[in-house]
């Protein structure tokens, strides 16, 4: 492309990209990074509307090349810089999450079981994970995240990092996050076509974490709730680690799906009425504010008032949450959320939608917006950009190997790459 000659730089080590795929839009950050100081300097962000993804599945190829290609081109000249790696999320009701554990005892070379207690080396640490990790899954499906929940040293629980303590046994408690393969390798794929090199693969609602909730969250527990068009990703935290992840294959285009069916309008005018008059609760919507519906080829102008309108919209969100609280439920922990729940992603721009949230489930509820960058930070402050800008900042947050390992879809290719890139900064 002829832009492609006016960018004035090539991206190298310091600069994360990240491309967060949903069924309704693609969006692309572009970030120069500082390790030592956790820095991430936002330099440009682009969007694209998506048609080739539902339910966070390819369903058209050519249309999901050409609209990440948008949503890069768009960053890139935003940023000046031309990409050629980047980090992707992945969704859709293929992802699974699975709590496990394995163990092992602290030997050293020529010492017998009965010996005095070891220092833990992070080689034992590695070995727990891997022993964790050996599930028999399908073929068709591979680890995508192995996040450490505790380790245990005996009989001493909640530690965050073993090495350098000294015991018998070493045990570490882990969630796994599997995906199905074709689906991560057609993603990559695309990519590819593009002449961009995937760092690696990042569960969406794991991305959205990341940008919007704190360490004080995750100790005393909260809910991370990435609401998209055609699916919703939730991920569980308590005691500083991940202990639920989960899909459920509804989104906010059901609400807006409604809207059009009731108010007889096309998707997309659907969409703008939800956006500038629906509400989550029906009770903060003005009877007598009315708009007018869009009409088409010389039809009757009608109107509608916003309660009216958000009466239906309450019904459908209600459900939602409902189906959300179900999730949240396998965790076994609902009661121990402190921090109740943070909703993001496109769905979360529902006006009320917190406070429906906190007087149906009776929880504690916020909208979660992206926050820990500088730079060109008023072009993502939306929900919208959550997982995109977790992206970027995934390398800082998942640096200490202790707090978490990246696996992707080629463990030991995609792990290693981000070890020797990390290493390069000290």
């Amino acid at each position: 492309m002829e832009y492609m000659k006016k960018l004035s730089r090539t991206q190298d080590k310091n600069i994360q990209v990240g491309i967060d795929i949903g069924s309704s839009k693609f969006c692309c950050a572009i970030a120069e990074i500082d390790p030592p100081n956790q820095n991430v300097k936002l330099l440009g962000v682009g969007s694209c509307p998506s048609s080739g993804i539902k339910k966070g599945s390819i369903i058209h190829r050519d249309k999901t090349i050409e609209e990440m290609e948008k949503a890069v081109t768009d960053a890139e000249i935003m940023a000046d810089i031309k990409v050629n790696r980047s980090w992707l999320t992945i969704s859709g009701e293929h992802v699974r999450g699975i709590n496990t554990q394995g163990a092992i005892a602290i030997q050293k070379p020529g010492q017998s079981p009965s010996a005095t207690d070891q220092e833990i080396r992070i080689e034992d640490m590695y070995k727990v994970l891997e022993l964790a990790k050996a599930i028999s899954f399908p073929v068709d499906r591979n680890i995508l995240h192995t996040l450490p929940q505790e380790y245990i040293i005996d009989t001493m629980k909640g530690i965050k990092d073993p090495v350098g303590m000294s015991g018998r046994r070493l045990e570490g408690r882990v969630h796994l996050v599997t995906v199905a393969t074709s689906s991560a390798s057609n993603f990559i794929n695309c990519a590819e076509e593009l002449g961009i090199s995937v760092d690696g693969l990042v569960f969406q609602g794991l991305a959205s974490s990341i940008s919007t909730i704190d360490k004080d969250e995750k100790e005393l527990g909260v809910a991370v709730v990435d609401i998209g068009s055609g699916t919703t990703d939730i991920v569980v935290y308590l005691d500083g680690g991940v202990r639920h992840t989960g899909v459920i294959p509804i989104g906010s285009d059901s609400i807006t799906n409604d809207i059009a069916v009731m108010l007889q309008v096309g998707k997309k005018e659907a969409e703008e009425i939800k956006l500038k008059y629906a509400s989550a609760k029906a009770s903060m919507a003005s009877p007598e504010l009315e708009f007018e519906i869009p009409v088409k080829n010389g039809g009757i102008s009608r109107k509608i008032s916003e309660h009216e309108l958000s009466r239906y919209v309450e019904a459908r969100m209600t459900e939602i949450l409902n189906l959300i609280s179900r999730e949240i439920s396998r965790a076994d922990i609902h009661q121990k959320l402190t921090y109740g729940l943070v909703f993001t992603g496109g769905g979360a721009q529902l006006s009320n939608l917190a406070g429906l949230a906190e007087e149906t489930l009776n929880i504690r509820a916020r909208i979660g917006a992206p926050k820990g960058i500088s730079g060109v930070v008023d072009v993502a402050s939306t929900p919208h950009y959550a997982a995109a800008i977790g992206l970027i900042q995934w390398p800082l947050h998942y640096q200490d190997t202790q707090a978490g390992i990246h696996t992707g879809l080629t463990p030991g290719k995609v792990f290693k790459k981000f070890t020797e890139w990390f290493k390069e900064f000290f």
